[in-house]
């Protein structure tokens, strides 16, 4: 049974574009159509060739942004069931808090914000509302994706109430007013924090097969270094390959349950009554320990230190984003070199700038790559 501070479709706010007759069709409820409409729609199946950390990677194994979403679905999913959530909408948020992303990741995201700077730069996490309320053209009246506004504020604030929007998320607050100084729901809570679970340990995965990270240095991390005793613990004598695998499970089952217990304390301590009683606390109800959020943010340091930032990873993001660049003055220069579709630029700023934002931002890896040596030059970028 959901718990009475759990999200309620029937209960839910509604969309921007009523569904009228259609609202009953099939067995669906409300979050289990949006889940769906984000897995169907054109953004999520680029996310397969979009990056997580590596860039246009040749390595099969190596997580994209695709990949990365269903992972932190799967764990969000895990959490939200053992809180008495709505899972369905757990999903969602998670299948779709990436979607905003440009190609080559933060390196990409960081030269489309300087390109656009005269506009009001970008935002992923802007775009990824931007994309779902605007960009997505997948029905003939109206665009977007017509979500729940239950969907679209949990995008817009999982990461805590947002005091100063940028002018992506100032347009869609204006046409679907989503609340933004509030906390959001405790599923976007959940979301948030599978996305940081996700990541954390699947990084540490990625990297260490990439051979960018040592792993004597991580294990002297102390959430590293609590992980790895517990896996010698349990598997004596494994060697120590093997257990990088177990190095990874046992770090997302340390951090769900440390959330649990944590999220257990605040919701016993606040009792709130209702969904609307979270957005209206003083801070989020979901969360770590003090011990286990000191700890993920020391792992997050030396991650930035030793994976994020390495040397290697630091020359293909300069490479990346003198690609963004390149493509944003040639597409600004020349509308032309734009796919027919895209040609008709608004003539006024800030929106034509912000229009060639938005096709660079819906770039893969490898459709970028290809559309800046046909119109810019020759471009590679550096191998691991």
């Amino acid at each position: 049974m959901p718990a009475p501070y759990a999200a309620d479709p029937v209960l839910s706010r509604g969309r921007r574009h009523p569904l009228g007759d259609r609202a009953g069709e099939g067995p669906r409820d409300g979050f289990q159509r949006d889940r769906d409409r984000i897995i169907h729609s054109i953004a999520f199946r680029r996310l397969r060739h979009k990056t997580q950390v590596f860039v246009a990677p040749d390595e099969d194994h190596v997580r994209v942004r695709l990949t990365h979403s269903l992972e932190v679905a799967q764990i969000g999913r895990t959490i939200a069931r053992a809180l008495r959530l709505n899972e369905d909408l757990v999903e969602a948020l998670c299948l779709a808090h990436d979607l905003g992303h440009p190609p080559f990741g933060h390196a990409g995201e960081a030269a489309l914000k300087a390109a656009t700077a005269a506009a009001g730069g970008f935002d992923h996490n802007a775009h990824t509302v931007r994309i779902l309320t605007r960009l997505e053209q997948a029905y003939p009246h109206h665009p977007g994706l017509n979500l729940s506004w239950e969907l679209l504020e949990g995008l817009a604030k999982h990461n805590g109430p947002v005091r100063h929007p940028n002018w992506a998320l100032r347009q869609a607050d204006a046409e679907f007013p989503l609340d933004l100084a509030t906390h959001a729901s405790l599923e976007a809570q959940v979301a948030a924090l599978a996305d940081d679970i996700a990541y954390d340990n699947h990084d540490i995965d990625d990297g260490l097969r990439a051979g960018l990270l040592d792993l004597d240095e991580l294990l002297a991390q102390p959430m590293a270094a609590a992980s790895w005793a517990a896996a010698e613990a349990r598997w004596p004598g494994t060697p120590r390959e093997t257990l990088k695998r177990e190095l990874v499970r046992e770090g997302i089952g340390r951090m769900v349950t440390d959330l649990l217990a944590e999220s257990r304390r605040r919701l016993a301590a606040a009792a709130p009554a209702s969904v609307e009683e979270v957005r209206a606390a003083p801070g989020p109800l979901i969360g770590f320990s003090p011990e286990m959020a000191d700890a993920e943010r020391r792992l997050k340091r030396f991650m930035y230190a030793k994976l994020y930032h390495h040397p290697r990873q630091l020359e293909v993001a300069a490479t990346a984003g003198q690609v963004v660049a390149g493509l944003a003055q040639a597409y600004l220069a020349d509308p032309t070199l734009l796919p027919p579709n895209w040609t008709a630029l608004p003539e006024g700023e800030p929106e034509r700038t912000r229009r060639v934002g938005d096709f660079i931002a819906g770039m893969t890896d490898r459709y970028a790559l290809t559309r800046y040596r046909e119109i810019v030059g020759p471009v590679e970028l550096p191998s691991f």
